[in-house]
């Protein structure tokens, strides 16, 4: 502590320059503070630097409705919005005041920040508890003393970690403390921060492992890495420190190496089992000469991301027509949103390469993993996820540069397709020329995920726009308010281990909300294979749905779509609602990815190339509306000539049943599989 204040008034002599207004809020708290001398405010500060979303300080309310750092370090916050959260979602920093040994137990007190516009209207009861690291096990202990002081509440306990903190020994020796505040029924959760120097090594407690004594004999409470307070198990006394070196010795000796070793190649041999280049060895050696099993479906969508689209569709309309299908559904990380219906896989298990093998019918809009071969009678239908702008296929500078053997494997996976879904001539003239398919392949059926599309534009033209779809209340959007849907195109690629690609939006959603959020929601999807950033701004101005299963839905519930040169024009435009295209690198992105066609001579509205010009557009809505009239009907008429609402029943008709499917209901082992 004492280094830390010589510290801030070294800082404070030296730094009489006026703080640079261009910084982060963060930042700018910082360096005022640091310019001031505050060595307890410059602490706190480093805290919220490295975690910018908890509330670290009181945030007050300053004028024109900013929102300051706190009374004594007026720096405007209003960016971080700490504003718009709540009691409960809200991370509340918990500065641990005091940690020490009064009557053999651990004494903890500590201030919890609460700003009043946070506080709930309700007493507080608070829990302290341990958590024993990497494990499931926790201790609780009563919080005595709890007390709201205004911005914040102070507590104290005193907790008899001799008598109840009770570990096995072995494996968990570290414990995590945290506090629970509950008031009204809603919980708040916060770990104990304090500085590497509040707690003394004389802080120290008798210990009880389940083990005996000579797992451990005494509990030392220290503040981790991350500024957190936490117990450790350690060895004082002679008994319990010749057992750990003893220990030490026996994991660390030649034949302990040699068994490590030996157990690590093992794991290897076993990762290799597990691995997808077996898996697919495996699959077209072996598991592809199985006999096909009659009237089963695997069903995939986004590369087993979701249950959505033309498959999702089609499986709908399967079960509405009762045919007796079996339906198989992949999925990538999780089951959740799934049909419980259907038999789910997880994508590349082994029950999925034996649904494969074993399927009668492969239905997806991606396509199924390219080193797989489809068995001889199998049936592949292709239902693709959308008409194209950019160029696709064999067309694509990236694949005209790839080598011999990579476009043949691209070719081999593209000729597994038996059928391929088109919803006009665009199509035919795009997708299936850039992949090289033949015309007796081709479904001139338009898509079955747009039905719903269909259906919901004759209700709106019969009924109006009111009530709306039942997603609208399950997302908590005002009635009074109109749905701006934002739909930004696949810029990139997974990141490392298979997880989305963060993105940073090209659109400002911050001033979005604060511009249009009387008036409008956004709800903001961000690509499957992407995951967008969203700042905080008030509630029920900006919704992320990048999770939400079927995009079909977010497409009826929304009045006006704004994307730039996403597929997701094409089938929104068969809504005759308005369109808004964002694109401000339109001519870079053309120029460097290719497109089909002048994007600015055929769009269904208006193309803006900056924010303000997308703005404007927003707030005259109406007139632009009427004045694109005209281009978004020709629009759909060109890029959905197929689509007239009966592309499922169709595509039913063509592939399954005239396989000689049953009308009986499917009566299958549901989940089964999972």
């Amino acid at each position: 502590a004492a280094r830390r204040t010589r510290a801030a008034a070294t800082a404070a002599r030296v730094l009489t320059a006026p703080v640079p207004q261009e910084l982060p809020p963060l930042e700018r708290v910082a360096a005022t503070l640091l310019a001031r001398g505050d060595a307890e405010g410059v602490l706190t500060a480093a805290y919220a630097l490295s975690r910018p979303a908890t509330v670290c300080a009181p945030v007050t309310a300053g004028d024109g409705g900013r929102v300051e750092w706190d009374e004594h370090c007026p720096v405007d916050v209003t960016e971080l919005g700490h504003q718009y959260r709540q009691f409960g979602g809200a991370r509340l920093m918990n500065r641990l005041t005091r940690c020490t040994a009064e009557e053999g137990r651990l004494l903890l007190e500590g201030r919890l920040v609460l700003p009043p516009h946070l506080t709930p209207d309700a007493p507080f009861t608070a829990t302290l508890e341990f958590r024993a690291r990497g494990g499931a096990r926790a201790v609780a202990f009563p919080v005595d003393d709890v007390r709201h002081d205004g911005n914040g509440v102070t507590w104290g306990a005193r907790a008899d970690v001799s008598r109840l903190l009770r570990p096995l020994g072995v494996r968990d020796t570290a414990w995590d403390a945290r506090l629970i505040v509950e008031a009204g029924g809603v919980r708040s959760v916060s770990d104990l921060f304090g500085p590497q120097d509040l707690v003394e090594g004389a802080v120290r407690f008798a210990a009880r492992p389940r083990l005996g004594q000579l797992a451990g004999d005494t509990w030392e409470p220290y503040i981790t890495l991350k500024d957190h307070l936490a117990l450790r198990l350690t060895a004082r006394r002679r008994p319990a420190r010749t057992t750990r070196r003893l220990v030490r010795y026996a994991t660390h000796f030649r034949p302990a190496r040699k068994a490590k070793l030996l157990a690590r190649a093992l794991r290897k041999r076993l990762d290799r089992y597990r691995s997808r280049g077996f898996k697919a060895t495996t699959y077209n050696t072996w598991l592809i000469r199985l006999p096909v099993r009659r009237g089963s479906v695997v069903f995939e969508s986004h590369m087993g991301r979701c249950y959505g689209d033309s498959p999702r569709a089609l499986h709908e309309e399967i079960r509405r027509q009762g045919l007796k299908l079996r339906a198989t559904w992949s999925y990538d990380t999780s089951p959740a949103g799934f049909p419980a219906d259907a038999r789910l896989v997880r994508r590349w298990s082994w029950r999925y390469l034996w649904a494969l093998a074993r399927a009668e019918f492969w239905v997806d809009n991606q396509g199924f993993p390219q080193h797989l071969r489809k068995p001889a009678r199998t049936t592949y239908l292709q239902t693709w996820h959308g008409s194209a702008y950019k160029r696709m296929g064999f067309d694509e500078t990236r694949v005209r540069l790839q080598n011999a053997p990579q476009r043949e494997r691209l070719q081999q996976a593209v000729h597994r397709f038996d059928h391929f879904l088109v919803r006009s001539e665009h199509d035919v003239a795009t997708l299936a020329r850039a992949y090289r398919l033949p015309e007796d392949r081709l479904l001139r059926t338009g898509y079955p995920r747009n039905d719903a599309l269909i259906a919901e534009r004759t209700r709106t033209e019969t009924e109006g726009r009111l009530p709306r779809p039942p997603l609208a209340g399950a997302l908590g959007i005002d009635d009074h308010k109109k749905v701006v849907l934002y739909a930004p195109t696949f810029r990139g690629g997974p990141a490392a281990g298979g997880k989305q690609a963060r993105l940073r939006l090209l659109l400002d959603v911050r001033e979005f909300a604060e511009r249009f959020g009387d008036t409008y929601t956004l709800l903001v999807r961000a690509h499957y294979l992407e995951a967008a950033r969203l700042p905080l701004c008030p509630p029920g101005t900006v919704i992320d749905v990048s999770r939400h299963h079927d995009v079909s839905e977010l497409l009826a519930l929304a009045d006006v779509l704004v994307t730039d040169y996403s597929s997701i024009m094409f089938d929104f435009a068969l809504l005759d609602r308005p369109v808004l295209l964002y694109a401000p690198d339109l001519d870079t992105y053309a120029a460097e990815r290719g497109s089909y066609f002048d994007l600015r001579e055929k769009a269904p509205g208006p193309v803006t190339a900056t924010q303000e010009e997308l703005f404007a557009q927003l707030a005259e809505l109406k007139k632009s509306d009427i004045g694109h009239a005209s281009h978004r009907a020709a629009f759909a008429a060109e890029f959905g000539a197929y689509d007239r609402g009966d592309a499922a029943r169709q595509v039913v008709a063509a592939v399954f049943s005239r396989q000689g499917a049953s009308r009986i209901t499917d009566h299958h082992d549901r989940g089964a599989g999972r």
